[in-house]
């Protein structure tokens, strides 16, 4: 049983750090490689595309693999992450829009919150349940 949470959880590890390497390619291609080259910058973003699909399948796969206890303390930290990403990042994006901060609303800030958010609801769940 732990032989094949550790299987899932390497071959989780192997699709997130692919596609975070297809990520900054497409990224930083267009940039630093191949310039403004018509074929290669799609094609390096249908690469990511795909390598985050299997990212998400590979994700499944452990959450399926999942008692029903770790379910459910990944589901509600899914659940109150999905919640505030959505208030928080329309709410980001109108201080933007309204020019109420000096800067721009990227899409990393969101992001990073996300990760963040979901580490703490998760912790927090963790000891809750436990």
């Amino acid at each position: 049983m732990k032989e094949e949470r550790r299987k899932h959880l390497r071959n989780l590890a192997l699709w997130t750090w692919s596609w975070v390497a297809s990520l900054a390619i497409a990224t930083f291609g267009p940039i630093f490689i191949w310039g403004d080259h018509k074929f290669l910058t799609p094609l390096a973003i249908l690469i990511n595309l795909i390598h985050g699909g299997c990212m998400m399948l590979a994700n499944r796969k452990l959450f399926n693999h999942y008692d029903e206890l770790e379910r459910k303390i990944h589901l509600e930290a899914l659940g109150l992450t999905l919640g505030l990403t959505v208030i928080v990042g329309l709410t980001f994006s109108l201080l933007d829009q309204t020019n109420l901060i000096p800067f721009d609303a990227e899409i990393g800030v969101l992001v990073g919150f996300i990760g963040v958010t979901y580490m703490i609801t998760l912790l927090i769940n963790t000891k809750r349940y436990r």
